[in-house]
């Protein structure tokens, strides 16, 4: 009886261990979810950009749709919001986007599969795209350029050394019921490169 007492016991902690593991795992998706929407808002400069943020946080739940509806309505006109564009030192587009939902479109729909991906390593911020127009290979320069964008768009602006990974868009892939702007890569080089803001303001963007 002894025996039997124990090891139910037994399967009840694992049980109960078992249940806190899939909630902290819940948790720290939100988290990292939550971080990178207030980078998004650290960045946001227009009007548009913080009415798509307000959209995604109500698809997402953490805003009531009735709230946001009433928003929406009381700025209809405002232009939609789009992601940053550059050209590098070399003639090449650049893309990053400045929010969640622009990430996924600019990520799963805007870029081709051999265009090149970038992202902060761990770190909440922009996905950039290059746009390689079937090039194996891309100049240093733009390489540098476009993980400074990555770099300087994220929760690490302000520090020295941040790795940036990257690879092609074919080997970026979005898990099923993955929030806005998360996705998941297996095949990746790392750049680290301290953010810039002049070396982004030579850049020719609009």
């Amino acid at each position: 009886e002894n025996a039997q007492k124990y090891f139910a016991k037994y399967n009840k902690a694992k049980r109960t261990l078992a249940a806190l593991e899939i909630q902290e795992k819940q948790n720290n998706e939100e988290l990292a979810y939550l971080e990178s929407v207030l980078n998004a808002l650290e960045n946001a400069k227009e009007d548009a950009d913080l009415s798509e943020i307000r959209t995604e946080l109500a698809e997402s739940g953490f805003v009531r749709r009735q709230a946001q509806k009433k928003t929406k309505d009381k700025k209809q006109g405002t232009k939609k919001s789009k992601p940053l564009y550059f050209v590098s030192s070399d003639g090449i587009e650049i893309y990053a986007g400045k929010s969640n939902l622009q990430n996924d479109e600019l990520t799963l729909r805007t870029a081709e599969p051999t265009d090149l991906w970038m992202h902060t390593k761990d770190i909440p911020g922009s996905h950039v795209i290059i746009r390689t127009n079937g090039q194996s290979e891309l100049p240093e320069a733009t390489m540098e350029e476009a993980a400074n964008l990555a770099a300087f768009y994220s929760k690490a602006k302000n520090s020295s050394m941040v790795p940036v990974d990257y690879t092609q868009r074919k080997n970026i892939k979005k898990p099923n019921g993955a929030k806005p702007g998360m996705v998941i890569y297996l095949t990746n080089k790392t750049i680290y490169i301290t953010p810039d803001e002049a070396r982004i303001q030579q850049m020719k963007n609009e």
